[in-house]
């Protein structure tokens, strides 16, 4: 049984795709002719690569055809990081690519879906985010993203196929972006560099990498029980703000240096007081719980990056 993953040489996908390379055997991945594979160089060879872009729907057809996928991780994204701005490509990817895929998914059939999409979607809330609150995305990254969740979600019910989104809310580990908060901060305390950061108040829900993949292994296994066009929050439970999370590297790290904070700008939904999933769906709906706490979860991140530190530490944006 073939099984499809886009987005895999992504920070998640590539995490994604080594937990799935140890356990299926028909593994196809999408590739743009520039994707940088430095996340899965090593396993590429592995898996069967197809170049094929999502805004394309007829190449999206006709390659969906030949592999006939009958499993679909669906993780192809742009815009989530503050350096992809060109709305154009937001709009192309976020939802165009998602509902080319789908269609094409549908048309071939499949055995499950299962949809990437992110907090940004709820937008800002005063209180703890449950799946049931109504999207009020405040970006186009959010606003797509919400657009794609909602098409999967129709499809789903109108043909009662077994389509699911986790919205995941702030994914930290190992392969993560060295421009992003945590491995920043990581990189400069081991090279003991300066922290030029924005506002330590500012919140959010970090969930290690590790059961961010649990998740998406829970939800697989159990999709002939749930519900179809289900979305499920996938975070850690527990908001904590920048100040915490740059202590917490700073004391694992023996670094000694006071950090600059207001030096850098935040996001526009940085101004929230609450960004905290509630996980209880997940949880009474597939068993899932997150099982890492923040200091456990940096602590391996800081032990993976030293040991990839020629690499990964070094990388630019991707």
């Amino acid at each position: 049984m073939s099984v499809l993953v886009t987005g895999a040489t992504g920070f998640v996908g590539a995490n994604l795709l080594r937990a799935l390379a140890k356990r299926e055997k028909n593994l196809h991945v999408l590739l743009r002719k520039t994707s940088d594979v430095w996340r899965i160089k090593d396993i590429v060879d592995e898996v069967s690569a197809h170049y094929c872009d999502l805004t394309d729907k007829n190449k999206v057809r006709t390659l969906v055809s030949e592999v006939s996928p009958k499993k679909v991780f669906h993780l192809a994204m742009y815009g989530g990081h503050s350096h992809q701005d060109d709305f154009s490509k937001i709009v192309a990817t976020n939802f165009l690519g998602t509902v080319n895929l789908l269609d094409a998914c549908v048309s071939e059939g499949f055995e499950y879906f299962i949809n990437t999409g992110t907090s940004s979607e709820y937008g800002v809330k005063k209180s703890r985010i449950a799946e049931n609150d109504v999207p009020e995305p405040i970006d186009p990254y959010g606003v797509t993203k919400t657009a794609a969740t909602l098409y999967c979600q129709s499809v789903a019910k109108r043909h009662n196929l077994r389509i699911f989104t986790l919205r995941l809310f702030s994914p930290y580990g190992y392969f993560e972006d060295s421009n992003r908060l945590i491995p920043y901060v990581i990189k400069n305390c081991l090279d003991n560099k300066e922290l030029r950061l924005s506002n330590p108040n500012f919140v959010r829900d970090f969930i290690f990498i590790e059961d961010v993949i649990d998740a998406y292994l829970k939800v697989a296994e159990t999709t002939n029980r749930l519900t179809t066009g289900e979305i499920f929050n996938v975070g850690s439970g527990k908001q904590h703000n920048l100040q915490e999370v740059v202590d917490i590297i700073k004391t694992l790290t023996n670094y000694r240096k006071e950090s600059k904070w207001g030096e850098r700008a935040g996001r526009h939904r940085d101004t929230a007081n609450v960004w905290e999933a509630d996980t209880e769906k997940i949880r009474r709906n597939t068993a899932w719980v997150p099982k890492t706490s923040l200091p456990d979860g940096i602590a391996k991140t800081i032990t993976w990056f030293k040991n990839h530190a020629n690499e990964q530490l070094s990388r630019q944006r991707t």
